[in-house]
């Protein structure tokens, strides 16, 4: 019998075995990669665009136009869209993200042939209602309203707006914002933005070759653009402001969110930062929780990440705490950045720290569309596969000593933006 007073052993992980996929190009321009693996009859098809240049102007262009995608064509509506991917037992949905935006299907292979011209015609003739842009307006409006009386909100957008400045990234969108939104301006952005030559389709599940080549021949023809897409962005610029607060008298919580502009995946050093970070507040055992959740008990749960977009990274850190002990949270993130910076992290804590992540890679490769996301990270970043390769050499052999150095090279908490919504 087991002795379940007996932790289990750790044991290495010693390489990571990841999918690799099959390139096809379009003759229209687009690329299409191809994961097949696993038993079951179902395929994921993703979409995914560069988002065009940001217009100040028109700031909301490429969220709407993406959440949009699924009310009408030409030919279907909003309804009979829904009403056939139901029938089929299919299942679609439309993500936007800073970067990027993305059309998803699941299918059966065998429904492909008829799941498929659908997702065409939402790509090729989407023609933005005025009905239902008034009620997706309405609807964005209300939701807006809801979420700026959340504290953590306000704080997060305060954040990427003092980071990122009038960009994608540091967009804060008010209710007159989408007062800028007409149903000309969507349809010429959807030509522009959804064409071929912007596309890159992503295959993932048990894919045949019947299954391939019906993708590669209703997306490689009779689908093309006039003009190319600007897909450039406006430079970077942080505030030079570091300190926000905005007062809630009545608060009960505060929320804290801080942290500064970084290196994003492409650099060097990122593979170590997320060690440095991981031991700081990037899990559960990690110094911040700790500290404030479990000696100090000021918070439910706090935590550190980072972020990596295509123009950059950045290290944040959040938490609501209680709103009388606020300042004292803050002089307590600042210790323990400060520890990582003059003593070295022991032994047996960068073991788990190690053990975690290491650990967390492989539990995230549990399915073949697992090793697909893993693609996307890279393919998009600009990397090859040797960046898995090197991110788990450095978790396994980067020393205490090497953490103490980057610590003291990135992380000067009075550069960081502080921004406290609540009391303070």
């Amino acid at each position: 019998m087991i002795n379940r007073t007996i932790a289990p052993d750790f044991k290495a992980v010693e390489n990571i075995n990841l999918i690799r996929p099959e390139h096809t190009k379009l003759v229209n321009g687009g690329n299409v990669y191809c994961f097949n693996s696993g038993d079951q009859e179902l395929v994921r098809i993703e979409w995914i665009f560069n988002n065009l240049r940001f217009d100040a102007a028109k700031p909301l262009l490429n969220m709407a136009v993406n959440s949009m995608l699924t009310e009408g064509t030409g030919s279907l509506s909003a309804a009979e869209i829904a009403d056939k991917i139901d029938f089929y037992g299919a299942f679609l949905q439309v993500d936007y993200g800073f970067d990027h935006s993305q059309v998803t299907l699941y299918s059966l292979n065998k429904h492909l042939k008829n799941t498929l011209p659908i997702i065409k015609d939402i790509l090729t003739d989407s023609v933005f209602p005025e009905k239902e842009l008034e009620t997706f307006i309405r609807n964005q409006q209300q939701k807006l309203q809801v979420s700026l009386q959340k504290n953590d909100v306000v704080a997060r957008r305060a954040f990427n707006k003092a980071l990122y400045g009038d960009t994608l990234y540091g967009l804060n969108t008010e209710l007159d914002t989408y007062q800028t939104l007409h149903g000309e301006d969507m349809r010429k952005f959807f030509k522009q933005m959804y064409q071929p030559s912007n596309c890159t389709i992503v295959i993932s599940g048990k894919v045949d070759n019947e299954s391939l080549n019906l993708l590669t021949n209703t997306f490689g023809t009779g689908w093309g653009g006039s003009m190319p897409a600007d897909i450039s962005q406006p430079d970077l610029q942080s505030a030079a402001e570091r300190f926000y607060f905005i007062e809630k008298p009545e608060a009960l919580q505060s929320a804290i969110r801080m942290g500064m502009p970084l290196i994003n995946r492409l650099h060097p050093d990122f593979p170590a930062l997320q060690v440095l970070n991981t031991v700081l507040g990037g899990y559960f055992g990690s110094r911040l929780m700790a500290n404030i959740r479990e000696d100090k008990g000021y918070t439910y749960g706090i935590g550190s990440g980072m972020s990596s977009f295509k123009q950059t990274g950045a290290l944040f850190i959040a938490s609501e705490v209680g709103a009388d002990v606020c300042k004292a949270a803050v002089d307590e993130i600042e210790k323990e950045i400060n520890l990582l910076k003059t003593d070295l992290i022991p032994d047996d804590e960068l073991d788990l720290v190690r053990n975690y992540m290491l650990g967390s890679l492989l539990g995230s490769l549990e399915n073949v569309f697992s090793h697909a996301d893993k693609f996307k990270n890279l393919y998009f970043a600009g990397l090859d596969y040797d960046y898995y390769e090197r991110y788990t050499r450095v978790v396994k052999t980067v020393t205490a000593p090497e953490l103490q150095q980057l610590a003291n090279k990135y992380l000067n908490f009075d550069e960081f933006y502080k921004v406290i919504v609540g009391k303070y």
